[in-house]
């Protein structure tokens, strides 16, 4: 094989990383759009977008994370805490029901890079010890789901749920500005090089003098961070602080950001990939609720079929 095949085989593999997502949704629209009269309907995409943005806040901060090397098991049961933590806090006024879920849970993701930052201890069991912490501490706060907290529905809270511009929801245009300077920091700031170093070879890291430690606590306080912003914007659309949702969100946030072309082994990533993610399983999502026959518990044999072959089809390309 001549140097000149090498460099071309290269240049397509990284062309298949990278955009290999973005054709299949393109792929999956088209084919959505033209089958179901219902699915390009302004209300559907609304309510795509709406749902996506939900996830896409969650799964920033778990691209930062992955792409460290790491993992955040915790962020389903945070992302549950922030809401109930923030229907209480509507009680309050404005304020506290915003600052209230982003100061406890980014906490938490605080303790999460403290441990392994400093200890060594292995993410998933860190991440996963904080799972445990926030579903409980989320069962102690509402008497095991006895309590619940509505949100008033002239509070001003709830329009940064409900409130509308040009009919899309305040939820789309605030994840849509946190993945834009997310793309930012990471591609454009010497903390994003960090981010990719401490992932990509971290012992070459440490040598070139990257403050690992520091990166990792910040990745992780981020994490905890947008998820307990996630919840209370989900708690203000609700109208309530619902003790069940999130169990399993960590799962599907993993999915979204592996499916956009991060690397599960960190290193490599994008915020573009993640957002692509998050839009290819909202769509896949949104398809399977609209042929009506099949049950919506297929939604979660699809996306773990399809992050299943991602992964395959990544370890491949890697080769």
């Amino acid at each position: 094989m001549t140097m000149t095949t090498t460099r071309t085989a290269a240049a397509r593999t990284k062309v298949l990383q990278r955009q290999g997502a973005a054709v299949a949704l393109v792929l999956m629209v088209a084919v959505s759009w033209l089958v179901f009269p219902r699915f390009g309907s302004p209300d559907n995409l609304r309510d795509l977008a709406l749902q996506g943005s939900f996830l896409a806040v969650i799964a920033l901060g778990m691209t930062f994370v992955i792409i460290t090397g790491g993992i955040d098991l915790s962020v389903g049961s945070v992302y549950a805490l922030g809401g109930v933590l923030a229907a209480w806090g509507s009680q309050h006024g404005f304020l506290v029901a915003l600052l209230l879920p982003l100061v406890v849970c980014g906490l938490i993701g605080l303790v999460n890079g403290l441990l392994i930052a400093r200890t060594s201890m292995a993410p998933f069991i860190v991440t996963l010890a904080s799972l445990l912490f926030a579903r409980g501490l989320l069962l102690v706060i509402t008497d095991e789901g006895a309590n619940t907290y509505q949100i008033a529905a002239d509070s001003a809270f709830v329009e940064l749920g409900r409130g509308t511009v040009f009919g899309f929801g305040y939820p789309i245009f605030i994840a849509a500005v946190l993945c834009v300077l997310g793309g930012v920091v990471l591609n454009r700031t010497s903390f994003g090089q960090n981010v990719f170093a401490t992932g990509g070879a971290e012992q070459s890291a440490v040598l070139m003098g990257v403050p690992l430690a520091k990166t990792k606590i910040i990745v992780y306080t981020a994490s905890g961070t947008l998820a307990g912003l996630a919840g209370a914007l989900t708690a203000a659309y609700l109208q309530s602080g619902v003790t069940v949702i999130g169990v399993g969100l960590e799962l599907d946030a993993i999915a979204v950001v592996v499916i956009g072309g991060t690397l599960l082994t960190g290193g490599m990533g994008t915020v573009l990939g993640t957002v692509i993610g998050v839009a290819l399983i909202k769509v896949i999502q949104n398809v399977i609720n609209q042929i009506g026959t099949l049950d919506s518990n297929y939604q979660s044999v699809v996306s773990g079929v399809f992050l299943l072959v991602v992964v395959v089809l990544q370890r491949v390309l890697r080769r």
